[in-house]
């Protein structure tokens, strides 16, 4: 059986569609005509009804139709389907045929065209005859037709022209070629559809009455060809859902055919054509499940039908087909939207095709014989067949329509047998298997699956190495083997390494064998010690550019053609060098290099261990072994040679499982302080100079793909590990350290800083940096930098200022950091001072660094070098606020004040509280008034020279006035007041802080009436006690005032008990009383009432919250017999008056 043949036929795969015939078009010389075509089948979209159109000639022949059997009595099926029976559906025998026919419904010579078009219509039917087909006429016109029963003419001729023609008036059309042709075209096309499902549905009636005249016996297959056909045909009736369930039932049915040698070819094919249907449907009902219950089934059903041995290989290919059939279905579905997972997706159908086109290749090579062997192919050919196909699908050429159990003829049997395992023998089995493993590698690519996509791609580079591909399986093993070494796989990458290594070798690429046979020697390999020592043998003799031995398994063909290859790399190989990356592989050489600490002083020669370890069966002597560093100018001090002495000689032969260290020294320049030194590589050389020279490299520090797992299983093993020689070193216990860093020279000075933190607000901060040195020679250059430690927010650095004058204020040009101050040279022993003043605006904690540079000049191992050292100390100091001031307006009564009044005075008052850990020196205070304010007289500090220690706080009383202000004007300023002070502890160089507080504003208001009186600060009980009330208006108009002293039970007054006055715009009215204390005491004064008649607005109390309302009485005592009596009277006086202002000064 031919490949070929193993493929689904196409009609199977397509979408089947009505087919419609339109005949009357002359698409290549009538342009209308044409268009009309170019309508019907071009750029038809989705929404459009699913048909097929064919233009055909009027007198095409189609198909002829059997005679119809009336009885299926003795009537033996001869196969299941027949191979053109879809074909013939889709493509041949229309379902409706069309004609059309250039004729307008006014056409003079209407009898002539009428008959015309009848005989077209005759012929149609004629060669159609036995057929179901429907005809249809459309009628071509040039005019627009008139909506129905408007034109009579139409009708009339139009009923005529059906008579003529034998049509109903469902199969007349007019087609009007207008503007409008595509819109009239899509109408067509409904109509026609519903013609074709009528059609359709009739075959499938047709096929359903047979049912009655069968028999379970001797037509089982016909039942499945029914179901079949009419399966087919509801798909062309586009009703997919039925179309299933007679697909379903026809496989159920063709599981129940007896299977025997000579038909199980057909029913699996039959099965398999089906199968692929049911899916399909499935997929396209959205309904993946049931599609992969459908296939998985199907497997179960068929896996075990093999059928001939000799042609065991025939089910191992219908096998793949199936999975790969299944996984394109699969793969479409899901272009169309279905959504797939990583453990259902279809690269494991494409994997299980792969399989079974590996499976078929095994038994065609065990069935068949290698390509060498020679079967003989029979004559006649028994494949051949008159026509070149097949009557029926599944069947075998040579015995066609036999369906007993025995076949026909041996001897035809034994030679088609023959002539299928000799065509088997040509099919490019390979190709086959890499084509479904590259699809399923796409798909678990997709789906992120990379041990089932690197497994695959192994499989693809062994195929590719059984086609001679060997650079393309060189390409994708070379590929994975990353993955398995990452992962530890050392069996698969042993495997790998083995079928990569014959590649190398039948290629000659010698750089590509010697990588593969070092690791294949190397520990990870799974080989056996006699296998790599032969190996080993192999890459020495390439070395001394020698051909090496074939690997076994390799092609003897192919061996020959290597050799020659070999022998002319040889010749051209003098002096040839080879470079080869061996950090990401696990090659038999295994690499540590360290520094022996993470920093090296300037002063202390770096010192460098490489150490060496070999797996191999055989020693390893090398040739040259080198590292690389960052910097370039340190390589020359890091190389091992065999230009060496003697006992180097000696060392350059590595022994297996034992560890060898080589160590290097240098002396790092002060150029490099503070930078870092890496390894960059290492490189040991393999060979001389007369043969090869390979290179192993290894990038930074060493180490290989297999070395970070084995450290770390070495840190978590318990082993207990034995004593070692004492020139030995464990490997498991050498760490790579494959960088260090170059330091400064440790510094032999000592810095300290003397200073009382915490440091206070705006004040000069002093610290005192002491500087000693300890060196046996004498520091050059000395440079101090100090400051704000940079690094930190860059707020500070706009808020911190350091000066070396601390006799003067810091301002905003001064830097938080002082670089680069020249301090001169320091002798032994010697020690100095330099004293910093720091500013600090703003509060919170700062980083304050000191650093001190010098330079001395040393010798290391007889290199003179001068050495720059430099000493760090750092200290954090807090600003804190050095004290609060609390600020207040006061009557002259020390109430509280929301606002003042225009003119009258008041009292303002500061507190200073110390929030200094340190004593505070006030120096002076001053207030600095602004325009809108003025003192009732000079104000002067009351707080000057005052020594606050922390707590402690001082107070400031200022008598103001606030004088007329604009109109509209609600609040004014106040001023400032300016604290000069600092801390006690200060030289008297120090300079003083001014520390401005700006006083808040306050609101302004007028008042018409000003009410004031001037009497004694106290009294004495029964004496006359003058008391003078001043009442000032301050409106522009004459107010009309009513004034009332209300009696008291303390005193007596004499006066004007109740007057009413007029009082002139700015002038003032003076009231004078005398009252007369009658008790002691702080008492109460008798209560003075004023209205003003014009403003009744203004309350009395708001006049009288400017006089006072309390005086002081003292008892008067007369002798001094009574003195004591007067001191316990003044005593108790006092205590009056102290409870009185306690009350007002600090209420609660």
């Amino acid at each position: 059986m031919s490949p070929a043949q193993w493929d689904l036929p196409p009609e199977l795969c397509c979408r089947p569609m009505a087919f419609v015939a339109l005949t009357g078009l002359d698409v290549v010389y009538n342009a209308v005509h044409r268009a009309i075509w170019d309508a019907f089948c071009a750029n038809r979209r989705a929404d459009r009804v699913p048909i097929s159109f064919k233009v055909l000639p009027g007198d095409h022949e189609y198909p002829k139709c059997r005679t119809k059997r009336t009885s299926y009595e003795w009537y033996i099926p001869k196969g299941i389907l027949k191979t053109g029976w879809m074909n013939k559906h889709l493509n041949l025998v229309p379902a409706l045929v069309v004609l059309f026919y250039e004729l307008d419904w006014d056409e003079p010579q209407w009898k002539e065209k009428q008959s015309e078009c009848a005989t077209k219509v005759e012929i149609v039917r004629t060669s159609l005859q036995g057929r179901n087909t429907k005809v249809a006429v459309v009628l071509i016109q040039k005019k627009t037709p008139l909506p129905p029963g408007e034109d009579v003419m139409a009708s009339e001729r139009a009923a005529a022209l059906c008579n003529a023609c034998d049509l109903s008036g469902k199969s007349l059309f007019v087609l009007p070629h207008t503007d409008h042709l595509v819109g009239y075209i899509i109408r067509l096309e409904n109509a026609f559809y519903e013609h074709a499902q009528t059609y359709y549905y009739t075959e499938i009636r047709r096929v359903k009455s047979h049912k009655e005249f069968l028999n379970k016996t001797t037509h089982q297959l016909l039942f499945v060809r029914h179901q079949f056909k009419t399966a087919f045909f509801s798909e062309l009736k586009q009703d997919t859902q039925n179309a299933l369930k007679y697909y379903r039932a026809a496989y159920s049915l063709i599981h129940e055919l007896r299977t025997h040698e000579t038909n199980i070819l057909e029913i699996k094919t039959m099965a398999g054509f089906i199968n692929y249907k049911i899916c399909r449907l499935c997929f396209q009902h959205n309904t993946p499940l049931d599609a992969i219950a459908q296939f998985r089934k199907h497997i179960d059903l068929c896996k075990k039908k093999i059928g001939s041995a000799e042609l065991a290989f025939e089910h191992a290919a219908w096998m793949s087909k199936q999975f790969q059939y299944f996984g394109d279905l699969f793969d479409e579905a899901i272009k169309l939207g279905l959504t797939a997972i990583q453990t259902q997706n279809p690269g494991f159908y494409y994997q299980q095709a792969a399989h079974y086109a590996q499976e078929r290749k095994r038994l065609a090579f065990q069935l068949c014989g290698g390509p060498e062997a020679n079967l003989g192919y029979p004559a006649p050919d028994p494949l051949e067949t008159p026509t070149g196909i097949l009557d029926f699908y599944g069947q075998r050429a040579w015995r066609q329509g036999h369906q007993s159990i025995d076949p026909p003829d041996p001897e035809k049997e034994k030679g088609g047998i023959l002539a299928l395992q000799g065509r088997e023998k040509e099919v490019p089995h390979s190709e086959l298997i890499i084509a479904l493993l590259s699809n399923a590698v796409a798909q678990f690519k997709k789906y992120k699956c990379p041990r089932m996509k690197s497994r695959l791609m192994v499989q693809m580079g062994e195929e590719y190495y059984h086609t001679k591909d060997y650079a393309k399986a060189l390409k994708l093993l070379d590929y994975v083997m990353c993955d398995y070494r990452t992962e530890r796989w050392w069996g698969l990458l042993t495997s790998i390494l083995g079928t990569a290594l014959r590649c190398s070798y039948l290629m000659a690429q010698v750089k590509d064998y010697v990588s593969y046979s070092m690791e294949l020697v190397g520990r990870a390999s799974m080989l056996r010690e006699d296998q790599k020592s032969r190996i080993q043998k192999n890459v020495a003799k390439v070395l001394k550019n020698e051909p090496p031995e074939a690997e076994p398994d390799c092609d003897p063909s192919a061996v020959k053609a290597a050799q020659a290859l070999w022998n002319e790399r040889g010749s051209q190989a003098s002096g040839e060098d080879l470079i080869l990356e061996v950090q990401d592989s696990v090659p038999f050489v295994q690499c540590k290099a360290r520094f022996l600490h993470p920093s090296f002083h300037l002063d202390v020669p770096v010192q460098l261990h490489v150490f060496l370890l070999t797996d191999s069966p055989h020693p390893v002597r090398f040739s040259k072994l080198c590292v690389s560093l960052s910097n370039q100018d340190y390589n020359q001090y890091c190389v091992v040679d065999s230009l060496g002495q003697a006992p180097a000689q000696e060392d350059m032969c590595l022994v297996p499982g034992r560890t060898h260290r080589y160590s290097f020294r240098f002396v790092a320049r002060p150029e490099d302080v503070g930078k870092k030194i890496e390894i960059t590589g290492v490189d040991l050389m393999l060979g001389s100079e007369n043969g090869r020279c390979i290179f192993l490299n290894w990038r930074g520090g060493g180490g290989d793909a297999a070395s970070s797992h084995e450290a770390l299983q070495a840190t978590r093993s318990f082993k207990r590990r034995g004593r070692l020689p004492e020139n030995e070193v464990d490997w498991d216990t050498v760490s790579i350290q494959a960088s260090t860093m170059i330091i400064s020279r440790v510094p032999r000075i000592s810095v300290q800083l003397h200073h009382e933190p915490p440091a206070l607000n705006n004040e000069m901060y002093c610290m005192m940096v002491t500087i000693q040195s300890h060196e046996d020679i004498v520091a050059r250059d000395l440079k101090l930098t100090a400051g704000l430690k940079p690094g930190q927010d860059a707020n500070l650095s706009h808020t911190t200022h350091v000066t070396l004058d601390g006799s003067k204020m810091c301002d905003d040009s001064h830097r938080a950091l002082l670089p680069d101050i020249p301090m001169g040279d320091l002798q032994p022993q010697e020690k100095m001072e330099k004293p910093l003043s720091i500013r600090c605006s703003t509060t919170g904690p700062r980083i304050f660094l000191v650093h001190v540079a010098y330079t001395v000049d040393t010798c290391i191992e007889g290199r003179d070098i001068v050495c720059k050292c430099h000493k760090d100390e750092t200290v954090t100091i807090e600003t804190v606020v050095p004290f609060e001031v609390a600020v207040k307006f006061v009557s002259t009564k020390f109430e509280h004040l929301e606002h003042v009044f225009v003119d009258v005075p008041f009292l303002l008052m500061t507190d200073i509280l110390s929030m200094s850990p340190w004593p505070l020196h006030l120096v002076t205070s001053e207030l600095q008034l602004a325009p809108t304010m003025a003192a009732v007289d000079q104000p002067a500090s009351q707080v000057e020279e005052v020594v606050l220690q922390t707590g402690e706080s001082a107070s400031e009383c200022f008598c103001l006035t606030c004088p007329p202000v604009h109109h509209g004007t609600t609040g004014v300023a106040s001023g400032q007041y300016v604290m000069s002070w600092k801390r006690k502890s200060a030289n008297a160089t120090i300079p003083v802080v001014n520390t401005v507080i700006t006083l808040p504003h306050v609101a302004v208001e007028t008042i018409p009436l000003y009410v004031h009186a001037d009497l004694p600060s106290f009294g004495r009980v029964r004496e006359s006690l003058p008391v003078k009330y001043h009442i000032q208006n301050r409106t522009a108009i004459v107010q009309e005032v009513e004034m009332s002293v209300e009696p008291s039970d303390a005193f007596m007054f004499s006066g004007l008990k109740q007057v009413r006055l007029r009082i002139l715009p700015g002038t003032e009215q003076d009231m004078l009383y005398n009252f007369y204390p009658l008790m002691a005491g702080y008492q109460m004064l008798p209560l003075l009432n004023i209205n003003l008649l014009r403003l009744p607005a203004v309350s009395g109390q708001l006049l009288r919250r400017f006089l006072p309302s309390r005086i002081f009485i003292k008892v008067t005592f007369n002798g001094p017999a009574n003195s004591g009596i007067e001191t316990a009277a003044k005593l108790a006086c006092w205590l009056h008056l102290h409870l009185f202002l306690e009350q007002m000064l600090f209420p609660m």
